[in-house]
């Protein structure tokens, strides 16, 4: 059996109604070889404008996670260094990912707005990071997920709030 075909299997298999799908898939899959680089790949499918940047989700737990995006020709920008919305695309996926793996099973998100600050040119690989709070209930509110993204020697070189709607999903 194929490496893709084992991934669809397990997506199916995770994928039950009222079961937190990306928790299930992370906890089972980062701990083993190539895990991390699977799930990161399922997510890329699983929205596909957001795979282009070919993030690596690196870690991920309640409230927290840390991805990676390495710089290579296809995120640059004519002046050489990460296009803004490839820094946009990393910011996202870093506050999605961390707050869908928090989420309650009988909730769901959607990302209404988001606000992106550049402090200084992006080159090199490019590390996302978020601490957003914890999701007690599938209850109607807003959350703002803020994400930090540094380049290799530490420093800030963007930050990013995305503004999330929480609710329960539909029946």
């Amino acid at each position: 059996m194929s490496i893709a075909s084992r991934a669809q299997a397990l997506i199916v298999d995770v994928n039950r109604p009222g079961k937190n799908m990306v928790r299930s898939l992370w906890d089972r899959l980062s701990a083993v070889p190539g895990g991390k680089a699977v799930f990161s790949r399922v997510i890329g499918q699983m929205a596909p404008y957001t795979g282009t940047v070919g993030a690596q989700i690196e870690e991920v737990r309640d409230g927290y996670a840390r991805v990676v995006m390495r710089d290579r020709r296809a995120v640059r920008n004519h002046l050489n260094c990460v296009h803004a919305i490839a820094l946009v695309n990393l910011a996202e996926i870093t506050g999605n990912i961390a707050m869908a793996y928090s989420l309650p099973d009988d909730a769901r998100f959607i990302v209404a707005g988001l606000r992106i600050d550049y402090l200084k040119k992006a080159r090199g690989t490019i590390v996302g990071e978020t601490h957003c709070p914890p999701v007690e209930s599938s209850a109607k509110q807003s959350y703002a997920v803020p994400v930090v993204l540094r380049n290799e020697r530490g420093e800030e070189v963007a930050r990013a709030v995305l503004d999330t709607l929480i609710g329960p999903k539909k029946g």
